[in-house]
C-alpha cells in the first residue's frame, strides 16, 4: 500500500495582506497530479486545512474542488482528514454526508456515545489498498482541546495526561481489531517534544504549562505517525517513522529556506518499507534582501541590483522582505526602499527594522507619579534617548521631534 502524508495547507492565508490563492491552487494542482502519477491508495491530511476557523468561500471552493477532482482522476483513492488548531471542527464535518460518497473521512471532533463517553471505534478508519483489502488501520485523532480528552482525577497535568490516555485507548482498540498483516498508522495534529517551530507563523497550541507531547505516546505497534502542526518537515526523536511532513509552501519569511514537501509512504505488510519526500514546486518566490539585516546604504544597493524578469506575471511576482539595521529611526525609510525597487516586478510585503544594541540605564525609567508632570514630548524624548542616544548626541533629532509633534497635533485628546 502507498499513501501520501500532507498537512498545514492554510488555505485562505494572506501574506502581509497579499492574497495567496494562486500559490495554493498551484499546490493543489501539483498534488492532484502527484496522487495520480504515484498511484496513491490514500491521502492523509493532518490538519490546518484552512488558515482560520471561518475561511472564505473561495478557500472552501478550492478545497472541495480538489477533493472532487482528485477522486474523479483516481477512483480508488481514499482520503482521511483531521482538524487542526486553525480549523473549525464543525465546519469541516458539516459536509460529511456528501464527502462519504467520495470515500473521504473527516474527523473534526472527538466523537461521543450517548452516555458521554468517547467513541473510540469512530477514531479508527480502515485504509484499503488498490485491491480493496484492508492494509492498515488509521488512528485519526484531531487537534485535542481540554474538553476532548478523558478525565483523569488527581493528575498532575490532566490535559496532557488525558491526551496520552486517549492515544493509548485508540491504539489498544486498533491492536484488538487488526489482522496480523495490517499496519497501524497514527494521525495527529500536535506539538511533539523536540519539534522545531517557526516562530513567525505557528500558533502555540499547548494549553497550560507543558510545552509539548512525548513521542512515547506512539509505541512500537505504530508503523508510522503522520503529524501536522509544525511547518518544517522533520523527524521526531530521530525516529524515521515519526514524521512532520511540514507545510507545502512558506507561510512566513522565516520559512524561506524550508524544503517544502509531502511524504510518500509505502507499507509492506504491517511495516513501513520506504518514506520518500516529494518536493513541492514553489509557485511564487519569497525574497529576503539582504539575507541578514544590513545598514540602509547596503540594502539600497542590493535592492537596486535585483534582477527579476520584467515579463513576470503579476500573480507570480515575488514577495519581498527588506531587512534594515538602523542606528536611529529613519523617517524616509519606506520611501527610499520603494524608490530602489521602482519598476521591478516585486511585491513589497514587509520591512523589518532592527537597531544596534544599546545599554539602557536605570535613570531612563520614569516613575508613574512623574508621568503626570511630564508632557508627551518629554516622555518621547526620554524614550528616544534610552533607545538610540549616545555621548555624541544630546536630544531627539529635530526632524523626529517635528514628526512626533505633528502626531500630537492630530490627536484631540492630547490637545485638550
Amino acid at each position: 500500500m502507498r499513501f501520501i502524508h500532507t498537512s498545514d495547507w492554510h488555505l485562505g492565508q494572506t501574506l502581509h495582506q497579499f492574497d495567496r490563492s494562486v500559490e495554493h491552487q498551484a499546490f493543489l494542482d501539483w498534488l492532484s497530479d502527484t496522487l495520480v502519477s504515484e498511484q496513491a491508495d490514500a491521502l492523509l491530511i493532518c490538519g490546518d486545512i484552512f488558515d482560520t476557523a471561518n475561511p472564505s468561500a473561495a478557500a472552501q471552493k478550492q478545497f472541495y474542488r480538489f477533493l472532487q477532482q482528485s477522486k474523479n482522476r483516481l477512483p480508488h483513492l481514499q482520503i482521511v482528514i483531521i482538524a487542526g488548531n486553525h480549523d473549525s471542527p464543525g465546519r469541516l464535518e458539516a459536509p460529511a454526508p456528501l464527502l462519504d460518497s467520495l470515500d473521504v473521512t473527516v474527523i473534526g471532533f472527538v466523537p461521543r456515545l450517548a452516555d458521554g463517553s468517547i467513541d473510540i471505534a469512530s477514531l479508527l478508519v480502515p485504509l484499503k489498498n488498490a485491491q480493496g483489502d484492508i492494509a492498515a488501520w488509521c488512528m485519526a485523532i484531531p487537534f485535542l482541546r481540554p474538553g476532548d480528552v478523558p478525565r483523569i482525577d488527581n493528575a498532575n497535568d490532566p490535559y496532557m495526561e488525558g491526551i496520552a490516555l486517549l492515544y493509548r485507548q485508540v491504539l489498544q482498540h486498533a491492536n484488538d481489531i487488526r489482522a496480523p498483516r495490517q499496519a497501524i498508522i497514527a494521525l495527529g495534529h500536535c506539538h511533539m517534544v523536540g519539534g522545531e517551530i517557526s516562530e513567525e507563523s505557528e500558533r502555540r497550541i499547548v494549553i497550560g504549562g507543558t510545552e509539548a507531547l512525548s513521542a512515547n505516546i506512539f509505541d512500537g505497534n505504530v508503523a508510522y505517525a503522520a503529524l501536522g502542526h509544525l511547518h518544517l518537515a522533520q523527524k521526531i526523536g530521530k525516529q524515521e517513522h515519526l514524521r512532520y511532513c511540514g507545510s507545502p509552501l512558506p507561510l512566513s519569511f522565516a520559512e524561506v529556506d524550508y524544503r517544502h514537501q509531502v511524504l510518500r509512504v509505502e507499507l509492506q505488510d504491517n511495516q513501513v518499507s520506504a518514506i520518500t519526500p516529494l518536493y513541492v514546486p514553489r509557485a511564487v518566490a519569497l525574497l529576503r534582501v539582504p539575507e541578514k539585516p544590513a545598514p540602509l546604504a547596503q540594502v539600497l544597493v542590493a535592492l537596486t541590483a535585483l534582477d527579476i524578469p520584467h515579463d513576470t506575471p503579476a500573480e507570480r511576482m515575488p514577495f519581498l522582505e527588506v531587512r534594515v539595521r538602523l542606528n536611529a529611526p529613519e523617517p524616509g525609510l519606506r520611501a527610499a526602499i520603494e524608490q530602489a525597487i521602482e519598476g521591478k516586478p516585486v511585491r513589497l510585503a514587509k520591512i523589518e527594522t532592527s537597531f544596534a544594541h544599546r545599554d539602557v540605564s536605570a535613570t531612563s525609567d520614569v516613575a508613574l507619579a512623574e508621568l503626570e508632570r511630564l508632557h508627551p514630548d518629554q516622555i518621547f524624548d526620554r524614550l528616544y534617548q534610552s533607545k538610540f542616544g549616545d555621548e555624541n548626541q544630546t536630544g531627539t533629532p529635530p526632524e523626529i521631534s517635528a514628526a512626533f509633534a505633528e502626531l500630537l497635533l492630530a490627536t484631540p485628546e492630547v490637545q485638550a
